[in-house]
């Protein structure tokens, strides 16, 4: 860019001197202009051609330029030139802003890393540790490595890698993300994974690699320049030499003006540059919110959504039970009802039992306890203060009548103290916090269904789509099931539109796969998620993907008008000049200041705040 700025105020001068100086020194100046200026257009002409490559806008300014030479409009010659390439310099800068965003999470990539080699530390490339190496992180430093905090405690910040604004606190036994910040510790860490494999490298993978999937817009906006450029040079070779042989006072040098014209208006580069670069925009704008989209054909995807569907366990929900509802009976408070209940569980590994143990949130006095056994299917017995506690299925309670236990939606704990029931605890996989606000966003952004397909039972499902507002739930369904279910609804949904599926990237990757965009949550450490999915969340949460879709169909939305913007100017010009009212300065303006226009319009994503 330095160098082109150097050509276009040297050339400038130039340009200035020789429209001053006497007419015998004119045409050397603007000569001298015209090759500081297009010195670097002319070459890359010439290289062009020789490679069979000509019809481009390089052989196009050239041709038209020279041609204004051979009829001696030498300053439009150089203003047409030196525009052209002030023009390019704010093309390039413009790219090099949009690119900058998606720059910035190149800085997450760490360059150097210190492992312990015996009872010595080393610094090394991220490259060469292995998984099980122990590296150390110093206050302020990135950590370079997916590990496992071993020793010391810091604050952490992942803004740059999940958006997540709020530090967090990291201590021994938690593990860490590459890319993450230590603010205020040091850290002592052991590696997950080798560095290919680390969160960080998927990122940078996904974002590096993200503008080779082309969509249909590109793809055809590729096929149109291919043939849109050799028409219009065609159609400016009649424009120059068919009047003239046809009409008998038209003349060769005020057509072959005009058939100028039309070459320098009809270079491509506003589409050719602007549509890619639109898309480009949006994806580095989505990943610097934490949405990592694998291609422009996955964003605009997702602007063409119009249906929803979720898996529940580790999606809609946190996939973690807590206890919901506590129903004591037989005189017993609800207090005492969770406190036997969890001492009858404290030995038991069952997701249920602990996360009784955690709402009763009280150390287990271990002299209370007696007799401890599980039945298989059944439930946990114990002794507790010398009574006999059961706690687990109805099944599991003997003799209870139905009146006396109640019905619950949820999953439920029954309890019996000395073979008397005593009440039942209700647990239920938790809602993530954001879940109803991110389904009824993608209603308001016009999405026609919200659907639910789990594997769980028929209840719990219910109950979760309920708090969520989902509208319909399938229950009880096997991978193979959620399969046919998605293709299923893929034939319902109305043309032009797709099916955006959203799971957390392990088990749901046959859907993820066989959605039009699959959509993996929080899934960073699968590898299954990464190359199932077509865009990523760096974290769990429901709220990034109406997010995405409103950035999604922004971005779209500013590719068409790039298109139709380029187009109407092209065409209004074209006319203008085959019929004498446009001349080369105007039709400069058209094709490369639509351009910079067209380029400043594709990178609003990188600002937009929705």
């Amino acid at each position: 860019m330095k160098r082109q700025l150097i050509q276009i105020v040297l050339g400038g001068m130039l340009f200035a001197a020789a429209l001053i100086v006497p007419a015998a020194l004119q045409l050397g100046l603007f000569v001298l202009a015209y090759l500081v200026c297009g010195g670097d257009v002319l070459y890359r002409s010439v290289r062009n051609v020789a490679r069979g490559e000509w019809l481009d806008e390089n052989f196009l300014m050239s041709l038209a330029t020279l041609g204004a030479f051979a009829i001696r409009e030498y300053p439009e010659a150089v203003a047409v030139m030196l525009f052209y390439q002030t023009g390019e310099f704010f093309l390039h800068w413009a790219v090099h802003r949009s690119r900058r965003s998606v720059r910035s999470l190149m800085e997450l990539q760490p360059h150097t890393v210190w492992i312990k080699q015996g009872d010595k530390w080393a610094e090394v490339k991220p490259q060469s540790v292995q998984k099980g190496d122990v590296f150390w992180v110093k206050p302020g430093e990135r950590v370079p490595i997916d590990g496992v905090v071993r020793k010391g405690r810091s604050l952490i910040d992942a803004s740059a890698l999940t958006g997540e604004s709020l530090p967090y606190c990291a201590s021994a036994g938690q593990e860490l993300l590459a890319g993450v910040i230590a603010l205020d510790g040091e850290l002592e860490l052991q590696a997950l994974r080798p560095y290919a494999s680390s969160a960080i490298a998927k990122i940078l993978e996904l974002v590096e690699n993200a503008s080779a999937k082309k969509t249909p817009t590109e793809r055809f906006i590729t096929r149109f320049a291919r043939y849109y450029t050799p028409a219009v040079v065609a159609a400016a070779l009649l424009t120059a030499f068919v009047p003239p042989l046809l009409l008998p006072d038209a003349s060769l040098k005020v057509w072959l003006y005009r058939a100028l014209i039309f070459l320098v208006i009809s270079c491509p580069c506003a589409l050719v540059l602007s549509v890619p670069l639109g898309f480009f925009g949006g994806i580095g704008a989505a990943a610097r919110r934490g949405i990592l989209i694998k291609g422009s054909g996955s964003l605009e995807g997702l602007a063409k959504g119009s249906i929803i569907v979720f898996d529940k366990t580790g999606t809609l929900t946190r996939g973690q039970f807590e206890v919901s509802g506590v129903y004591p009976a037989g005189g017993f408070s609800k207090e005492q009802l969770l406190e036997l209940a969890a001492y009858a569980e404290s030995a038991s590994t069952h997701p249920l039992a602990q996360a009784i143990v955690k709402a009763y949130g009280q150390e287990i006095d271990r002299t209370r306890l007696a007799d401890m056994r599980e039945k298989a299917g059944l439930g946990v017995f114990a002794r507790v203060d010398g009574r006999e506690v059961f706690a687990g299925k109805k099944s599991g309670l003997g003799a209870v009548s139905e009146e006396q236990t109640p019905q619950l939606e949820q999953t439920a704990v029954f309890v019996a103290v000395d073979g008397v029931y005593a009440g039942a605890l209700a647990l239920a996989d938790a809602v993530k916090p954001d879940a109803a606000q991110a389904v009824a966003a993608l209603k308001k952004l016009g999405f026609a269904q919200s659907i639910m397909l789990t594997g769980d039972r028929p209840q719990p499902a219910r109950l979760a789509a309920r708090q969520c507002g989902v509208d319909k739930v399938y229950a009880s369904l096997l991978p193979a099931d959620k399969v046919g279910a998605v293709e299923q609804l893929l034939k319902e949904k109305k043309p032009g539109s797709t099916l955006l599926f959203a799971g957390d990237g392990i088990n749901d990757a046959p859907v993820l796969a066989r959605a039009d965009v699959g959509i993996a949550m929080g899934a960073l450490g699968s590898d299954a998620a990464i190359e199932a999915a077509d865009v990523v969340l760096t974290d769990d949460k429901l709220s990034k993907i109406p997010q995405a879709v409103v950035l999604s169909r922004f971005t779209v939305q500013i590719v068409k008008q790039n298109i139709l913007f380029s187009l109407l100017v092209k065409a209004a010009v074209m006319g203008l000049g085959i019929l004498g009212l446009a001349n080369l300065w105007e039709a400069v303006f058209a094709d490369v200041g639509v351009a910079v226009l067209a380029v400043l319009n594709s990178l609003r994503p990188l600002a937009c705040k929705k």
